[in-house]
């Protein structure tokens, strides 16, 4: 649940998504802390909010300052700070309410803090510009797991301890609706949830084979809120994965598969850490291929430049021009050149 950075907000597709996301976790957490039953105490996603919120506006001056430009929330009124905020607004809630740090808040702040600010430390070229490659509250979440190996992930009951008498399935079944529509019209990341999707039944079913585990246990997973936020709202972050068809397959399939991997290695939170190091991952490549096509530019140059001083340089040999003085009436012949033979016919003696 991660948005772009406010420097790629060019089309308003992008802003239309970073909205209706921020509305969706809005309402999320408010019917998670009235209804549902959160487990996290209810003044954490104002505490996480103002930390997300005072890191990217501070983060945001010195970035402006550094590069010589005005502040990209100024200019726009009261409008375009609140959509300037949006992916923090989004990243900070995120983190909170996937997180369980026990009674540990700072571990919390903590989290926010690492995956807003990544999003100005991780960065790769892309078309020309810098843009973070690394997903913000995915990123945020995996360290705190990381760091501290008694954190876990929000126990996934949470999204429906409260809900009973079929009501259970109506909370997911929200979620895939309004996700599908957010990400088929506005992110367009349709190919890369297929794949998500079909790759992770696609490994359970292999590990079932392989290493004799449960398949329908496996599958069982795909039916919880977990892993239906997971798929519509973190993996589609659009600022982080690939726009075109095959790269979206590519990166939906690759995260698909490493889980399947750590989770055979008995790794806790695989969603999380194979999702980290795809994009990592697609972060290298990024920077790899900017090297590369630099480098091929460079050569590019190089030759042309070469090519243009051979074609202005003097022909040498039988072209070569005369270097006789101004005054001669005729260049020498070369000293090696073989007398040309005459049409006169020889007098008799």
């Amino acid at each position: 649940m991660s948005a772009p950075h406010p420097a790629a907000r060019h089309n308003p597709k992008v802003t239309t998504a970073l909205r209706r996301f921020a509305i969706s976790i809005s309402v999320l957490n408010i019917f998670g802390y009235t209804v549902l039953g959160f487990e996290q105490p209810w003044i954490w996603p104002f505490v996480a909010l103002a930390t997300g919120y005072t890191l990217e506006i501070v983060l945001e001056l010195l970035g402006a300052r550094a590069e010589g430009r005005a502040p990209r929330f100024t200019g726009g009124g009261f409008k375009g700070l609140v959509e300037f905020l949006f992916p923090a607004h989004i990243t900070s809630l995120a983190v909170n309410m996937l997180s369980y740090v026990n009674d540990k808040m700072w571990v919390m702040v903590f989290g926010v803090v690492v995956a807003v600010g990544t999003k100005w430390v991780l960065r790769a070229p892309v078309k020309g510009r810098m843009r973070h490659y690394m997903n913000p509250s995915n990123f945020g979440i995996a360290v705190i797991l990381v760091l501290f190996p008694w954190a876990s992930i929000a126990p996934p009951y949470q999204f429906t301890e409260y809900l009973d008498g079929g009501f259970d399935w109506l909370v997911p079944a929200i979620i895939i609706t309004l996700g599908t529509m957010l990400n088929a019209k506005l992110t367009e990341r349709m190919w890369l949830i297929l794949a998500w999707v079909g790759g992770f039944a696609l490994q359970a079913v292999i590990r079932g084979l392989l290493f004799d585990t449960s398949v329908p246990a496996a599958l069982a997973m795909m039916t919880g809120v977990a892993f239906v936020l997971f798929t519509n709202y973190m993996i589609t972050d659009p600022g982080t994965t690939p726009s075109s068809k095959w790269g979206q397959i590519a990166f939906g399939g690759s995260v698909a598969a490493l889980y399947g991997v750590l989770t055979a290695m008995s790794v806790a939170y695989g969603l999380f850490f194979a999702t980290a190091l795809v994009c990592a991952v697609r972060g290298a490549f990024l920077w790899t291929a900017d090297i590369v096509a630099r480098r091929r530019a460079e050569e590019a140059l190089a030759l042309a430049s070469v090519t243009r001083t051979a074609a202005s340089a003097p022909a040498d040999g039988d072209g070569a021009s005369c270097a006789c003085p101004a005054d001669a009436c005729t260049c020498p012949a070369p000293a090696n050149a073989e007398a040309a033979p005459s049409n006169k016919t020889p007098v008799a003696a």
